[in-house]
This record gives structure tokens, sequence and C-alpha cells, in this order.
């Protein structure tokens, strides 16, 4: 039996994008635009007339903007929502927003359509086929609460661990979640590779750096890895780590795409597992794909901890699972306690109850 056609709405403003999207997205004879919307008011109307899948969703509009018509489709009838986005810094912002407030994902809109257009068009297709095959679930977290008591320079000594993140779709409001439980003397360092295109990465650590005791920016050359600091690697870049004599520093370089991304999680677990062996944290959370799987295979071979988040609490269960399935993962951990094992496995003794309920997938 024929599997029906993912059902989508495009909502955008301008009429050359309501011609464009539905053309993109029709290269692929699993998706089926069903129609179009101008503005807020419209796609609300749409959505229970039509009852789309998905809904491609512009957030500069006239009248309802993009904000407050995502906030009353989660409202109403939530739909999962890929927010069609503006490179510009202003709009990096507003997507993050829409991304805290339930957006599945989002494709930032090319700034030379004829140059970019193809590219475009394949990572449309991809995250609108992932949007309509998620469990779209309310995201049941306690606040994020902006802490005021920020260590406002680096504490002398050397962490206990170096702590590789790799993430992906899901990844702003779980990385949001994890990082602000995490205390200012979090005895380890952070280095995270969020997928997200270049502009959008530094707008990212600096909200982080607003709800979190720790310090967090955007990766530079050279950048030390200090107690309590985070490092977002930026979008288009590669990530690595490397062991200096003076100090333990971060590492940009240009190199090729892997796994069909730059930057890419395995670019940066590898890295860490070569450089820092016993003292690696490597940990995969929600995102589509198999990204970082192999970097945290290399991870546990050097005698590093390797921990994916559980199935039950991603946005999207691909990278975790990749891991997992290839017995890479040492813990499986749920996003509500994964700031609770990292303190643990970094060292802080408070943690080491709430760490005992991972699941535990290997040794």
């Amino acid at each position: 039996m024929k599997k029906s056609p993912v059902r989508v709405l495009v909502v955008d403003d301008s009429a050359l994008m309501r011609k464009l999207i539905p053309q993109l997205l029709g290269a692929d004879d699993s998706i089926e635009v069903v129609g179009t919307a101008m503005d807020g008011t419209f796609c609300l109307k749409k959505i229970e007339e039509l009852k789309p899948n998905v809904v491609t969703l512009d957030l500069e509009m006239p009248g309802m903007n993009g904000i407050d018509t995502l906030k009353e489709i989660m409202r109403r009838q939530p739909v999962p929502v890929i927010v069609f986005s503006s490179h510009s810094t202003e709009g990096a912002s507003v997507t993050l927003k829409a991304l805290g407030l339930g957006a599945f994902d989002f494709v930032a809109k090319p700034r030379d359509a004829s140059m970019h257009l193809a590219e475009t068009a394949k990572e449309l297709i991809v995250k609108v086929k992932a949007a309509a095959a998620c469990k779209l679930k309310p995201r049941i977290l306690p606040g994020v609460v902006p802490r005021p008591e920020k260590r406002a320079a680096p504490s002398a000594g050397t962490p206990t661990k170096i702590v590789a993140i790799g993430i992906s779709t899901g990844g702003p409001q779980a990385l949001e979640f994890v990082l602000s439980q995490l205390p200012a003397d979090f005895p380890g360092s952070i280095v995270v590779v969020q997928h997200m295109p270049e502009g959008f990465t530094d707008m990212f650590a600096r909200r982080l750096d607003e709800l979190c005791a720790l310090r967090v920016k955007e990766a530079q050359s050279g950048d030390v890895l200090q107690l309590g600091r985070v490092l977002i690697c930026p979008g288009s870049r590669h990530l690595k780590v490397k062991r200096l004599p003076m100090g333990d520093i971060a590492v940009l370089c240009d190199d090729p795409r892997v796994n069909g991304h730059r930057p890419s999680a395995d670019v940066l677990l590898r890295s860490a597992a070569e450089e820092f062996n016993t003292q690696a944290v490597g940990v995969l959370m929600t995102g589509m794909g198999d990204d970082g799987a192999e970097g945290l295979g290399a991870v546990k071979k050097a005698g590093g901890i390797t921990i994916a988040q559980s199935e039950d609490s991603c946005v999207v269960y691909g990278m975790p699972k990749a891991a997992i399935e290839r017995g890479y993962a040492s813990r499986v951990v749920a996003l509500d306690v994964m700031s609770a094992t990292l303190q643990a496995v970094c060292g802080r003794n408070e943690g080491s109850e709430i760490t005992s309920r991972a699941v535990r997938a290997g040794n």
C-alpha cells in the first residue's frame, strides 16, 4: 500500500515565496503542498480546514507575525513547524525564540537564491519529512531561569574532564535546559557542535550566556578550555580540541564537510578522544542522522565516558540512536537528568544519585 504524502501548508507574506517553496517541495513525490497562507490569521484557518502534517512558517509577516502565529498553533492544535528564516541578525534572534516556543526546526532563506536554491531545497525536504515523522509531544521541562551569579573570571586549575557535545534538531531548547542547570563551579570544560548555519551560532551563544551561570561564547581558534566555560562551534567551521604545554585550546578549521555537516560532531568527538583519552566525555543529544556516532565510538575506545540522550526525551531520535545501536553509548540518559549526570561524571557528587537513574547501555 502506497504511503500517503506529507501534507504541507506554506505560510509566507511574499507572493514569490508562496510560489517558490511549493516548487522546491514539489521536487519530492512524498510531499504534497496542500495550501498556502499569506499571514498568521489565514494560517490558523487553513490548519483547521486542511489538517496539514507540517507547516512552513515565515516569521516576518504583517498583522499576526510568525511568533504570535506559532504560539497560537501550539496552543490550539500543535503541528510540527519548520521556520523559514532570514539570515539577518534580527532574523537569527527571532528564529531562536521560535525554537524555544516549540518550532521543530528552521531553514535559513538563502542570501543568493540563484546560487543556493538547490541546497536550500534539499535541506527543506529533509526537515519536512523528519518533522512529519516525529511524534509531537509537549516538552514537559522546568522553566529555564536566568542565573545572575556568573563567574566573571576564569578559574585556576585544570578541568577534570572535557565534555564534547554533538546535537542537532531540537538542540537549542535542550541545550538551554541542560546548561542552565549547571553551576558556575562546574569542574569540566564544555565544547559543543550544534548543527546551525553561520550567523546563528554567535546569537545562540549569547542567548545561552544570558541564561547560564557558566560562561558561554562562540568559539575562536586559541580559546582556552577553562573550568566553567562553554564554547559553541561557529556555523560553517569545524571545531577540534588540542592539548598544549601552556594549556588546552580550541582549534577551528575549514576542512570538508563530514556526514554532510560543517560543523560535524564526529570531528569534535574524534578530536576529544585523540587528545584527552580517558578525560573525554562524549555526549550525543537530539538530532537527525548519524553524525557523531563514530566519534562517540572513538571516545569509548580511548577509555572516555560516552553518553546518549534517551529516545523518549529526544525531539528527533537519530544521532543518539545511531550511537546506541552501534554499541558506543555506555550511558543512555533522559534530558531531565543530563545536567546531574554531567556533574557526577566530571567529579561533583551532588549528581551521583540521579546518575544512577540513567539506563546503562554497556561498559
